[in-house]
């Protein structure tokens, strides 16, 4: 008779390894997809951008096996090449203890597939963050998936247990979300509970931040309806980010032979996003081509000051700041740096700009004057 052992704790997450690698934790997504040099032994453990700096992080999931038939996603309903495991409730926070104890991980990212509907699993998930936080005492970072369907009052426990909250919205509009996840309802089961967690944090005074996730590329959604509704949550709920996740086609799935999405795309997208969250732009001001989408060859912020600002350049020593932002090379830091240095004196060359800690005078060259006059396109050295 064969007797099969079952895997421990640590077996499971090396089963799991890094198929969570296009699901981002941190401030810089794209950077995620290495995983963290110190955790050669766990695929799922990866480096993560915090806003207490970077830190590898544990990305793991309670369960791989889903109700639901995501079309692109690995744990869809039915897909047979995925291995199933789940971690109990006491396992996970077991895990998670052990491998931050001996400096495996600094952090956590806690999601799951879905069984017994949505309530069931994030009851799972929060129940897990609960012995992690109370029983082993961790103070660190920790980062919870909110399910489709959550309850409010579980959507207010996570937000007190976490540093950061998901509610991932996939894609951008009720047609698109159909194409990708058949039954999801974008109104009711996803964009209200962003509307709950923003609530939540504002009236228990929390620190969790929310952010959400889409699909991009799998079924024609356009960079015009990314940031639309990008814009529309920055605004109206304070979302501390929104990630775009380009698609990659995965065996075994109704998308195994769809074209993956190019990774200069999400490029893009974050370019523009911070544009929308950052520097006070709007979503029609973005230089959007016809069919929707940016363009590829330059980035939207000097695509927009070739347009505009090239046949009218800034005047450094006069203009406010939101004029300032639209220069390429001249972010907030560099922004506001200028308006102090000139209540000291003129800016008369590009090297000014340097000292005042600005990385790349050379890239504003084109759309500022000094002094009145267009800059060389080179920097001077004295």
């Amino acid at each position: 008779m064969n007797i099969q052992r079952q895997p421990d704790s640590l077996e499971k997450l090396t089963i799991l390894g890094d198929t969570t690698r296009f699901e981002p934790a941190g401030d810089k997504p794209q950077a995620e997809h290495a995983r963290a040099p110190r955790a050669e032994r766990l695929p799922c453990i990866t480096n993560v951008a915090t806003p207490s700096g970077a830190k590898p992080i544990m990305k793991a999931m309670m369960t791989t096996a889903c109700e639901r038939n995501c079309y692109y996603c690995p744990f869809r309903a039915g897909r047979g090449k995925m291995p199933r495991i789940s971690f109990k409730t006491a396992e996970m926070a077991d895990t998670f203890d052990r491998v931050q104890r001996v400096g495996m991980a600094q952090g956590i990212f806690l999601s799951s597939g879905i069984i017994k509907g949505g309530v069931t699993t994030q009851d799972k998930i929060i129940d897990a963050a609960e012995v992690i936080r109370h029983r082993y005492g961790y103070q660190g970072y920790v980062h919870l998936k909110i399910m489709p369907g959550a309850e409010y009052d579980q959507i207010l426990r996570a937000m007190q247990l976490a540093d950061r909250v998901s509610i991932n919205l996939e894609g951008p509009t009720q047609e698109r979300l159909n194409a990708l996840a058949p039954g999801k309802n974008l109104a009711d089961e996803l964009l209200e509970r962003l509307r709950w967690a923003h609530q939540i944090r504002r009236q228990h005074n929390l620190r969790a931040s929310i952010v959400t996730q889409f699909v991009v590329g799998a079924v024609g959604d356009t960079d015009l309806e990314l940031l639309s509704i990008s814009e529309q949550l920055y605004r109206q709920i304070g979302l501390a980010r929104a990630y775009y996740s380009g698609f990659n086609p995965i065996e075994d799935t109704p998308f195994e032979n769809r074209t993956p999405t190019l990774p200069l795309r999400e490029t893009r997208l974050y370019q523009a996003s911070f544009l929308l969250r950052d520097y006070g732009w709007s979503v029609e001001e973005l230089p959007f081509e016809g069919e929707g989408n940016l363009r590829l060859d330059v980035d939207p912020k000097r695509a927009w000051a070739d347009e505009n600002l090239r046949p009218a350049p800034v005047d450094l020593m006069r203009a406010d700041r939101a004029d300032l932002l639209r220069v390429p090379g001249i972010g907030p830091k560099g922004a506001d740096a200028i308006m102090k240095a000139r209540r000291r004196g003129r800016l008369t060359d590009l090297s000014h700009l340097r000292s005042l800690g600005i990385r790349a005078p050379e890239q504003a060259a084109p759309y500022i004057l000094l002094d009145g006059r267009r800059p060389p396109q080179q920097l001077t050295l004295f």
